[in-house]
């Protein structure tokens, strides 16, 4: 990894992020290449690298490409990295639907590259822990879940950025944006699919900066599981005091598991005769949750700890390792079928099947 050249596209803060996350974990930052040279070099500077001419240099001088543009820009990008025979990293949402989503997943495959898309809440040791929770039995059969992903940096109308273009983010705002990373945590840590769902949205403010909105601000669904649990899920970014509340609560016949990733070093464990709340220590831990425990107990770990942990995992796959649970382009078309879905659902008022890709979404009866 200590010669795998990273390459940036974009200029905000995911840029800033993979750029971190790329040198903790062992690779070289190359450059960046933003929407202009007047941007490139200004966000290049502060981070010590080199403004790249342009996409196509900043690609063939790098091992690795992380597209962190916006979304409507993440097609071309990574089909350009992809054509090159590059390795990839893409923001989610993967793409603006599912039909383009499953398109780069097939390029990727062809070009025989790793491709994967940074769920990174995945990396958090404790949610290693709710996995193993479930999938060892520990909780018995799934009957409910819960889980919420809250924030509050577009409640004032005056606030706007390039997520609220749907001809720059995509169909789906919040959803896609955020909702994503909830709907991958909950498949991941449940072992289940989404088959099914009922989803409404809302838009909290019809105008900013003078600008008609169109794409919602929060979702509200439930959901069916595969093996029968029904779940309620809230997607909002207009939640006053809520920075970057992700909660997933998963219920079973024998226990409960609980994670908050504001507070990622804990998992609250509900028992009918006793439940407890668990910090992070590798001497109780499961040996997934355990590897990525990289600092001594009592030492918080964090976001940027996580972030590192899935470039690792990316950089080891190339170097021909497997680590478990590394999120790849199918991941991303997953959300990506959920996203649409979802706007299927509040575009119709009815349940929808979460279809397999390369299908439309199904809408169905409603139900009483």
């Amino acid at each position: 990894m200590q010669n795998l050249k990273v390459g940036i596209i974009g200029g905000g803060f995911m840029a800033r992020t993979h750029t971190a996350a790329a040198r903790a974990a062992g690779a070289e930052v190359v450059g960046l290449a933003s929407s202009s040279p007047e941007r490139s070099a200004a966000a290049a500077a502060p981070l010590g690298l080199e403004p790249a001419a342009g996409v196509e240099e900043l690609i063939s001088r790098s091992d690795v490409v992380h597209v962190c543009s916006p979304n409507a820009r993440h097609g071309e990008h990574v089909r350009a990295a992809l054509q090159a025979g590059r390795h990839v990293v893409c923001e989610k949402p993967l793409a603006v639907d599912a039909e383009e989503a499953a398109a780069l997943t097939a390029l990727a495959e062809e070009a025989g590259v790793v491709a994967s898309v940074p769920f990174v809440y995945r990396f958090h040791p404790m949610v290693r822990q709710a996995r193993e929770e479930t999938a060892s039995g520990r909780i018995g059969r799934l009957l409910t879940v819960r889980g919420a992903y809250l924030q509050d940096w577009l409640l004032d109308a005056g606030e706007s950025n390039w997520r609220v273009d749907p001809q720059v983010s995509g169909r789906s705002r919040a959803f896609g944006d955020i909702g994503s990373h909830l709907v991958d945590l909950l498949e991941f840590v449940s072992g289940e699919r989404i088959v099914r769902l009922s989803a409404a949205t809302t838009i909290a403010h019809p105008r900013r900066g003078g600008v008609e909105v169109v794409t919602e601000d929060a979702a509200a669904l439930t959901v069916e599981l595969s093996g029968g649990a029904l779940g309620s899920l809230m997607v909002s970014q207009v939640n006053a005091g809520r920075k970057n509340q992700l909660t997933l609560e998963l219920a079973g016949a024998d226990g409960s598991v609980f994670f908050d990733q504001e507070h990622p070093d804990e998992l609250w464990l509900g028992r009918t005769d006793g439940s407890v709340t668990i910090s992070r220590d590798p001497a109780t831990m499961g040996q997934d949750a355990s590897r990525l425990s990289v600092v001594p107990s009592g030492h918080p770990m964090g976001y940027l700890d996580a972030f590192t942990a899935f470039a690792r995992d990316t950089y080891a796959r190339i170097g021909g390792e497997h680590p478990p649970g590394l999120p790849t382009f199918a991941d991303g078309v997953r959300a990506n079928c959920i996203i649409d879905a979802v706007l299927a659902s509040a575009e119709s008022g009815a349940w929808v099947d979460v279809a397999p890709v390369g299908e439309p979404a199904g809408v169905t009866v409603p139900v009483p």
